[in-house]
């Protein structure tokens, strides 16, 4: 993990020493006091909630070497850290998100040596960077985002966690303004960026796909070349309305190379669905253009996979990593939480826990996993509503209703507010069967009154965005 000392914390960020010595030492970096641990720095940011500058004695109780705060110090906290001979930092302007981006963007630049991945899109970039981290990971040293830490906050915490000894960076970019992806990108300076498709996340904050295509995008904008590999390179996947958009208006006059992967034979890397299993798990054929072919069984459900496992070989074929190994490597993954994780409990019905974060693709994606499963009883789909769809909200939640209503499904239930209710009305217009579908205003609700009348042999799907909060949901289900 990241280790400076003040001095190289004040030089790199600009910030200002208010107590203690510039020679004082720290590893690793937190937000959170609970976790600090001796010789960490605290960094103390404002949030909705709380304000870290209220938890700053909690900190160096805790043992941190440096805490930096936004605020002035407070009389108590300042004279308990000359005590213990903790540094005390305040960040430029108070101004604690650019302190994180600047001292990460230092700890990137003090190692070159590192190769680093960027990943980015709108749905599949966690699954997609968790499949490139396990692909680098049989050769390399490797370190990778950890869950969701890909905003302006969880990107630099995670390059503050890659120690200098790793080799392999994988890090999830995520972003929902404009101009939060250049941030970014100054900060990673990635060899080789992945983009997996232009969706509607975030269509809200950018008016359009194109907007979204533009800002996404940015990843190209400060790309470090690096020994060992032909140049810095994109990859895109085929079929997507934006790649050409991407490769000819950003990566090529940038002077990046550009990969395509998707199902299409001219792509540099294409795959074939052999087989779909009563889990829904593909085996594929990946056939790559110099003539390499793998075939295996992928470790997730679903077709969309595919997609994600054709960007991480792509990514890993730009790192000159060895795919037999690499692909390995992914057969050998598991799920990650909450990411069509499949889960069962005593007497409860199976559950496709997808409760993390939701789209309308991802939920179309979903509810193709929900249809392909074997299932001896009642097919439920648990769809909450998505966020951040600004103007086309309605539109957008009409058609899920509306796609949802298509499938083959026993139950149909909406959670959420007045999107809930968009989703609802769309799948009754198609002619889905009232008696067929349930509405809940919340999670907790909804595991009240299904969690009892749901039956071992049903499989469930639980999707939605993050505020819905259909975790609740499941562990309602499985802890009846």
């Amino acid at each position: 993990m990241i280790r400076m000392t003040v001095a190289d914390m004040l030089e790199a960020t600009q910030a200002a020493l208010v107590a203690g010595l510039a020679s004082t030492t720290f590893e690793g970096v937190q937000i959170d006091s609970r976790l600090v641990r001796r010789g960490t720095a605290f960094v103390a940011l404002p949030g909705e909630r709380v304000d870290g500058n209220d938890y700053v004695e909690a900190a160096i109780e805790a043992g941190a070497h440096v805490v930096v705060v936004t605020r002035a110090v407070d009389p108590i906290a300042l004279e308990m850290a000359m005590l213990h001979g903790v540094a005390v930092v305040r960040a430029a302007r108070d101004d604690g998100e650019e302190f994180m981006l600047r001292l990460a963007r230092a700890w990137r630049e003090r190692n070159l040596q590192w190769t680093v991945v960027g990943v980015t899109g709108s749905v599949g970039k966690t699954t997609t960077k968790d499949m490139l981290a396990a692909a680098l990971a049989t050769t390399r040293r490797t370190h990778a985002t950890k869950g969701n830490f890909n905003n302006l906050l969880g990107v630099p915490l995670t390059l503050f966690g890659a120690s200098s000894s790793d080799e392999a960076i994988v890090v999830e970019m995520g972003m929902n303004m404009p101009g939060e992806m250049e941030r970014l990108t100054d900060v990673v300076q990635p060899n080789v960026a992945v983009v997996t498709n232009v969706g509607t996340s975030h269509i809200g904050n950018l008016g359009s796909r194109e907007g979204i295509a533009r800002a996404k995008a940015q990843i190209t904008s400060r790309m470090r070349e690096m020994e060992g590999i032909p140049g810095p390179t994109i990859v895109l996947t085929d079929g997507d309305d934006f790649a050409d958009l991407i490769e000819n208006e950003y990566a090529t006059p940038a002077g990046i190379l550009v990969m395509r992967v998707g199902p299409s034979q001219a792509s540099s890397v294409h795959a074939d669905v052999l087989s779909i299993d009563e889990n829904g798990l593909p085996t594929v054929r990946l056939t790559f253009s110099d003539g390499l072919v793998l075939e295996g069984l992928l470790p997730l459900p679903g077709r969309a996979m595919v997609f994600d496992l054709l960007s991480a070989m792509g990514a890993a074929w730009a790192l000159n990593a060895p795919r037999e190994e690499a692909f390995a490597g992914i057969q050998a993954m598991r799920a990650t939480r909450m990411r069509l994780e499949v889960r069962k409990a005593q007497g409860a019905p199976r559950v496709i826990d997808d409760s993390y974060n939701a789209s309308p693709a991802s939920i179309a994606a979903a509810l193709e996993v929900l249809c392909t499963m074997a299932c001896s009883g009642r097919r439920v789909a648990v769809i909450g509503e998505v966020g951040e769809l600004g103007a086309q909200s309605q539109r957008l939640h009409g058609l899920i209703g509306a796609y949802a209503a298509a499938k083959p499904l026993d139950m149909l239930v909406f959670v959420g507010g007045e999107a809930a209710d968009v989703m609802a009305d769309a799948a009754l217009t198609m002619g889905f069967s009232a008696d067929k579908m349930e509405r809940f205003a919340t999670s907790d609700a909804a595991a009240k009154v299904l969690g009892p009348i749901l039956e071992p042999r049903d499989l469930v799907l639980a999707k939605g965005s993050r505020s819905v909060g259909l975790d609740r949901f499941v562990e309602g289900v499985l802890k009846r």
